[in-house]
């Protein structure tokens, strides 16, 4: 048998939009982000969702939430951390252009995309790799041994490590991965 894992980032947010660190605060869903989430429903509803996971953010929450207006064979909403946003530390809730003005463009993409350097008091994406691997474990191990179709309400960062671990991809590839706010991924687990 073979049962699926849906897996999408949230809608876009209003410091996705103003190009603001947002990391671990939380940010509201733009109305644009609304419409991002009512796609990936959309896209979402002839599927079978039985357990769906989102983390405490409200925009993992409420992405989720237009998507499983379709699901009523969803009984079980998990909230599980480990696939939260990498947490940027003291460069949450200041502008990008703030930052490249404050440090310049090497130090911003630095702090931005390297995969090993975290920022001031943040998380390195080698970091967010280890926990969401951790999750992808516990994960698979829960659908073989329920049987269930899964669905994931992930963030931008968090999704990175999640398609390398599926999709088979190096280090630089994930680190260049743009994750969409309007589409999901698909990926198979044969018990």
């Amino acid at each position: 048998m073979k049962y699926h894992i849906y897996l999408f980032r949230h809608g876009q947010t209003y410091f996705n939009k103003n190009k603001i660190f947002t990391g671990w605060k939380d940010s509201k869903l733009t109305p644009q982000g609304i419409k991002d989430a009512k796609t990936i429903a959309e896209k979402l509803k002839n599927k079978k969702i039985d357990v769906a996971f989102q983390t405490h953010l409200s925009r993992s929450k409420d992405t989720l939430k237009y998507v499983l207006k379709y699901h009523p064979e969803c009984k079980k909403i998990i909230t599980d951390d480990r696939m939260i946003e990498r947490s940027y530390g003291k460069l949450e809730g200041l502008k990008h252009k703030t930052i490249i003005e404050r440090y310049g463009q090497k130090q911003f993409d630095l702090w931005h995309r390297s995969y090993s350097v975290a920022p001031p008091g943040g998380e390195s994406i080698k970091r967010v790799r280890k926990r969401v691997e951790s999750f992808i474990k516990d994960l698979i191990k829960m659908i073989k041994r329920e049987k269930i179709n899964v669905a994931i309400s992930a963030h931008g960062n968090s999704m990175r490590p999640f398609r390398r671990y599926f999709e088979h991809l190096t280090i630089k590839e994930m680190i260049q991965l743009e994750n969409p706010w309007d589409d999901y991924f698909e990926y198979t687990i044969e018990v």
